[in-house]
């Protein structure tokens, strides 16, 4: 079992920046992938990167390539995600979720922990 824990939220302005943390329990976060997905009010949860168990594969979706970087640190049980130049699309909570597989899915049903997600919100 993994507990996963989202902080590093708030409220920043357009083309300002965030750094969102995931602390996992547990001595296997090192054997997960691990995603981060979105989800704004009305709208399906969404992709937005994830990072293989070792950190040395990492995939993005189109809509932050370019402006968000994914990282873990496996001595601290924690993954990242570097959001950059943010804007008013970007704004959702923000879910960190763990994987056992070696697909580094895109899609929600392949993980199988869930954070409570950290909410983003982004003033223009």
């Amino acid at each position: 079992q993994v507990q996963l824990v989202e902080s590093g939220g708030g409220l920043v302005q357009a083309g300002g920046s965030l750094r969102l943390s995931c602390a996992a329990s547990g001595r296997t976060f090192s054997l997960y992938n691990m995603g981060w997905f979105r989800q704004a009010p009305g709208r399906e949860r969404e992709f937005v990167a994830a990072i293989s168990s070792s950190g040395m594969r990492k995939n993005y979706a189109d809509s932050v390539k370019g402006r968000v970087t994914v990282s873990r640190d496996n001595a601290k049980n924690t993954v990242y995600l570097q959001m950059n130049s943010l804007n008013p699309r970007d704004e959702a909570v923000y879910y960190c979720a763990a994987d056992r597989g070696s697909s580094m899915a895109e899609s929600t049903g392949p993980y199988d922990y869930w954070g409570q997600g950290t909410q983003v919100t982004v003033t223009s």
